[in-house]
């Protein structure tokens, strides 16, 4: 790969992470030392310090000190990430039942600030699923609602209140490690009034993108453990230097063959574009500008999971989300079509979830007229 050296001024901006906000985050802090499971409190004088059980969901706190609840414990064997204590909550299982655990920040976020939410996770040995989507709910208050143990929908309830906001988070890969920890993270814009957060899966079973494991005596779960969760805000200094940069060679594409996106990403069930997608897409831009005379066709595709129906829009959808994508960025409409294919022309069989991964693309063509 060519590279050539350009001098000049500019500004360098450097991303910093203030302090953690979350108080307690690896779930040190507790009254007494577990000797059941549920050990989450609707009071903050009892349990975990600073945690909460927000529903009637019954999540659960492990730490070295117990005999009953510790690193071995009725879902399998964990070490913490980091300490002595971690948690656990049911992220899928039967009827819709959901456990959400209520963390406690030092100080209300800041309006249009944007912070970095991080978490660990570890599926328990005993889940026979696995997800990949979780979420983290933000209110004003503490959320204590005793007589409710399904899914919250907190879409719904955000899109109506404004003293709530909920940030999705989409993990690329199924979070099916039993054995190792796993870093959940997201940016999130604030809205100003957001004091208590809970974690958890807010998708229903039906809307669920879940992994069957393995077949054993328990009934579909996903139990996950957690650790070391972190809300901080996200800094950046600009300072002005004079340095030399690596300038790399343009990537050169070639007419009439079909190239796959390797990072233009969706939510579950959804045709929004995540954040992740966009510097492939600014990529792709800049080369349809240098080359005009270049057109451009957008090929949705997915698995064949759900309805015929359903995945036919889904991909349409996200093709014409790729498409609109280009078009404001300044592309001329005239250059650009878009199509869905559902999971008519699926790349590999559908047979396992690796395969189902490939087969869920969005792929396009450049086309000289």
């Amino acid at each position: 790969m060519k590279y050539q050296l350009l001098t000049f001024f500019f500004l360098f901006q450097t991303i910093l992470l203030s302090q953690n906000l979350v108080k307690n985050p690896s779930f040190e802090e507790f009254k007494n030392c577990p000797e059941s499971i549920g050990y989450f409190s609707f009071d903050e004088d009892r349990g975990v310090r600073y945690w909460l059980r927000p529903t009637g969901g019954t999540p659960d706190y492990f730490n070295k000190c117990s005999k009953t609840v510790g690193y071995t414990n009725f879902n399998g064997q964990q070490n913490p990430r980091t300490g002595k204590g971690y948690a656990g909550f049911y992220g899928f299982t039967h009827d819709n039942y959901r456990e959400y655990i209520q963390g406690t920040l030092s100080q209300t976020l800041e309006k249009d600030k944007t912070y970095q939410i991080s978490f660990y996770v570890s599926l328990s040995e005993q889940s026979n699923r696995a997800i990949r989507h979780f979420g983290v709910y933000f209110l004003d208050r503490k959320m204590s609602n005793i007589n409710y143990d399904r899914v919250i929908n907190a879409h719904k309830v955000a899109a109506r209140a404004d003293n709530v906001a909920f940030a999705p988070i989409f993990n690329k890969n199924y979070l099916n490690n039993k054995t190792q920890w796993v870093q959940i993270q997201c940016s999130y814009k604030a809205k100003g009034f957001e004091t208590y957060f809970l974690i958890g899966n807010f998708e229903s079973n039906f809307k669920s993108d879940v992994e069957k494991i393995e077949r054993n005596k328990f009934k579909p779960m996903a139990y996950y453990y957690i650790d070391d969760v972190a809300i901080s805000l996200l800094r950046e200094d600009t300072n002005e230097l004079k340095i030399k940069v690596p300038v790399e060679k343009e990537h050169s594409f070639k007419k009439d063959k079909t190239y796959t996106f390797k990072n233009v990403l969706f939510d579950f069930d959804k045709a929004t574009l995540l954040e992740a997608s966009k510097n492939e897409l600014n990529n792709l831009y800049e080369h349809l500008i240098k080359h005009p005379e270049l057109h451009i066709e957008i090929y949705g595709h997915t698995d064949n999971v759900g309805t015929h129906k359903r995945n036919q829009e889904l991909s349409e959808q996200r093709a014409k989300a790729v498409s609109d994508y280009l078009i404001n960025k300044g592309l001329d409409k005239t250059k650009i079509k878009w199509f869905g294919y559902g999971s008519s022309k699926p790349k590999v069989k559908n047979n396992t979830e690796k395969n189902r991964a490939i087969n869920r693309r969005v792929a396009f063509k450049l086309i000289e007229k």
